[in-house]
């Protein structure tokens, strides 16, 4: 029998505790040297030292803690019904939710206590609140959790994020002070201080007025005597826990998209389906060619404030062959342990799409290639007239694919190694099928805005701004480029620091236009995200959901008017709010599989 090492005893300890504080039998817990996180019942908590450093075993054992306790104390469907739509809203919600769950166990626990402050340390210090060098620029979720947990638990704020928290406290204390007070009385009726936040969110003003109602009937159709430890559904969910989002850097983007009601969902894609006889299956037939579509409409109501300092690039120029030879080396390595899986789904689309190619024949015809397997019938009647056959073409539409992939900050880890390896599987079978594949990505090239919002505070902050960061669109491969010429440029995604923010709108339109010049037949532009679009700078100076707004107006544009395929895969969060044609992925190990389901299913569409 093998000899168990400290690390395990200490993961099955860390496994009984958990257990026993989210009163699951099945909670497993496993070390991950990514980005902590938890999937149901599946928790994946920092991997410590060999040595078991105290401070590093009070992290584990606080991630494990905070997992168990959502999953004890968190209904996830009460939870996404009355979510607010607005991207800061929506992230601020989601982190007072933490802040309620974590309060529950800290003020029973002293223990609990100790080690979600430790697990916060950690969170706290890739935060952008601790960079933050004015009000503007700190980040509201965090700073509004922080001051509520200081509210609920008494516990100060953490030293390094003081500075920003006092920033905005007067504002914040000024605004909603009275309501971090009454939330303390509701603090284990998720429903009551899920109300109370919603109010304290629109004394914020981030919020519109009518979120409150709307909240409040949705509550009225709810069953009653339902609480959050009944809901087996809630317990499900949640592997995109915002712990991860907040440990990479991105506490607003993580949170922001969250995870929609399925009742929500249908209803918005039965508002946006119209005819089915011009769209076709969930409207994603291609559009009749005299359909207007090449303009793009005037009510986006979108501005960058400059686009000087944006920048197309090439993978290759954003480091050298040397440091790309290496990045690549590691993706190799990240694929070892699911080429098999992905490789035999990629071949399953492989026969799909070779059978589509395939040549048919027409039978009984009066000349064309003798029909041996007919010659039967001449032998047993020889008066019976030979049989010939036609070799036919079957129609199959030149194709070429874009995948977009999302390269913000929030993606680090495992996300962004599964969306590499499966864009350079695809790039492989669909390259053998006689399908060109073009890869791209986007982000920013800098934090909380670059260059433009320097110019923006040179010329004295005027109002409405528009979009006030650089934006960073990367092409890793061409539609034209063989795949070998490419394949080391996917590496670029493991290189620490190009991960920042993510602007989904005018990236959608970016590979929209390059897809729009392909001379090909079939155009299908599949996005890979995991949440709404975030970028700090702009957010804090324009209109609640400036980014999202946009979005979603060039989403419905392309879906309704262009002749493009669009399709996406959401990780870790609901992107079905905006897409029509979409999936989410709650564990990234199915991303793989689900992109080439999607694409199949796209190819299928006549």
């Amino acid at each position: 029998m093998t000899e168990q090492t400290p690390l395990d005893l200490f993961r099955q300890a860390l496994t009984g505790t958990a257990r026993a504080l989210a009163h699951e039998a099945e909670v497993e817990v496993a070390w991950t040297a990514d980005a902590p996180s938890s999937s149901g019942r599946n928790f994946r908590v920092p991997l410590p030292g060999r040595n078991l450093p105290p401070d590093q075993a009070r992290e584990a054992r606080g991630f494990a803690d905070s997992f168990a306790l959502r999953l004890r104390h968190h209904n996830e469907g009460v939870h996404a019904r009355g979510a607010p739509s607005e991207p800061i809203a929506r992230a601020c919600y989601d982190a007072v939710e933490q802040v309620r769950y974590e309060a529950i166990g800290a003020n029973r626990f002293d223990g609990i206590r100790g080690n979600l402050a430790s697990a916060l340390d950690v969170r706290t210090a890739a935060d952008p609140i601790t960079r933050a060098s004015s009000a503007e620029e700190v980040p509201l979720p965090t700073a509004l959790s922080l001051m509520l947990r200081e509210a609920l638990t008494g516990q100060p704020i953490p030293e390094r994020a003081r500075a920003g928290v006092d920033m905005v406290r007067e504002w914040i204390e000024e605004k909603a002070g009275g309501d971090m007070s009454a939330l303390a009385d509701k603090l284990s009726d998720q429903r009551a201080f899920q109300q109370l936040t919603l109010d304290m969110l629109r004394n914020l003003d981030l919020t519109r007025p009518e979120q409150r109602d709307s909240a409040d009937s949705e509550e009225g159709e709810d069953e009653e005597g339902e609480t959050p430890e009944d809901n087996e559904e809630g317990e499900d969910q949640g592997s995109a826990d915002p712990q991860a989002a907040e440990l990479a850097g991105e506490t607003a983007e993580g949170d922001a998209d969250g995870e929609a009601d399925g009742e929500e969902v249908e209803g918005e894609q039965e508002m946006g389906e119209g005819d089915p006889s011009e769209e076709g299956e969930e409207g994603m037939m291609p559009v009749r060619p005299n359909r207007p579509w090449t303009e793009l409409p005037e009510n986006f109501n979108y501005t960058a404030y400059t686009t000087k300092f944006d920048e197309v690039v090439e993978a290759g120029e954003l480091c050298d062959l040397e440091e790309l030879e290496r990045l690549r080396a590691y993706l190799d390595s990240q694929l070892a342990g699911l080429q098999g899986v992905v490789t035999r789904l990629a071949n399953r689309l492989q026969r799909r799409l070779m059978a589509q190619q395939n040549r048919s024949w027409d039978f009984d015809q009066e000349e064309g290639m003798l029909d041996a397997a007919r010659l039967t019938r001449v032998v047993v009647s020889p008066g019976h007239a030979l049989s010939y056959k036609i070799e036919r073409d079957t129609e199959f539409k030149d194709t070429v694919v874009t995948l977009l992939l999302d390269n913000s900050g929030s993606m680090r880890g495992r996300p962004i190694s599964i969306a590499a390896i499966s864009a350079d599987i695809l790039a492989r079978t669909l390259e053998r099928c006689g399908v060109k594949t073009e890869i791209l990505g986007f982000t920013t090239r800098a934090w909380k805005g670059g260059q433009a919002r320097d110019m923006w505070l040179a010329d004295g902050r005027p109002a409405n701004p528009g979009r006030l960061n650089d934006l960073r669109h990367i092409v890793y491969k061409q539609a034209d480029e063989p795949w070998r010429r490419a394949r080391r440029n996917l590496g670029l995604m493991m290189r620490e620091g190009l991960l920042k923010e993510n602007i989904d709108g005018e990236a959608l339109l970016w590979a929209h236009d390059r897809l729009l010049r392909r001379p090909e037949d079939r155009r299908i532009l599949m996005v890979i995200s995991d949440g709404a679009p975030v970028d700090d700078s702009t957010l804090s100076v324009n209109a609640a959901g400036y980014l999202e707004s946009h979005l979603r107006k060039v989403i419905d544009w392309i879906e309704k008017q262009s002749p493009i395929q669009l399709a996406a895969i959401g990780i870790g969060h609901d992107v079905t709010r905006y897409y029509k044609r979409s999936v989410t992925i709650m564990d990234v190990e199915q991303l793989g599989g689900t992109i080439i389901e999607q694409l199949a299913a796209l190819f299928e569409v006549e």
